[in-house]
């Protein structure tokens, strides 16, 4: 019997984002977190960030981070409630990035301020 090793691979999916939407590699963005690269797959196998694969690179919306260069403070918990609700990556980032009058913006961007609670209510209803 012999031994297979996996190489583990970094949580992605294909890119749903508009082609404006500014990413950064997981690299740069262990740099800006303060943590080794890693973590950085860490925190995307636990959910709390969603990469896609952009022109053969793993990346993340830089949009994920706050002002402080951390996660934005309600990015786990939404998707969480999305992935829960039975919406794949895909799913939950183009929902994330499509704007929204009612908001008004893109869900997105509201995790960034006081609308952050009403974007989370908006994923509770949609996953139920």
């Amino acid at each position: 019997m012999t031994n297979v090793y996996r190489v583990s691979t970094v949580p992605h999916c294909d890119d749903v984002l508009p082609a404006d939407v500014g990413v950064i590699d997981l690299p740069e963005l262990s740099g800006r977190l303060g943590i080794p690269v890693t973590r950085v797959h860490d925190l995307l196998r636990e959910g709390s960030l969603l990469a896609v694969k952009r022109r053969g690179t793993v990346v993340v919306p830089e949009v994920f981070l706050d002002e402080a260069d951390e996660v934005a403070r309600f990015l786990p918990g939404l998707v969480a409630v999305l992935r829960d609700g039975g919406y794949r990556d895909e799913e939950i980032l183009q929902w994330m990035f499509e704007p929204d009058d009612s908001l008004p913006g893109r869900p997105v961007d509201a995790l960034h301020g006081h609308r952050a609670r009403e974007v989370r209510r908006r994923a509770q209803a949609m996953a139920f």
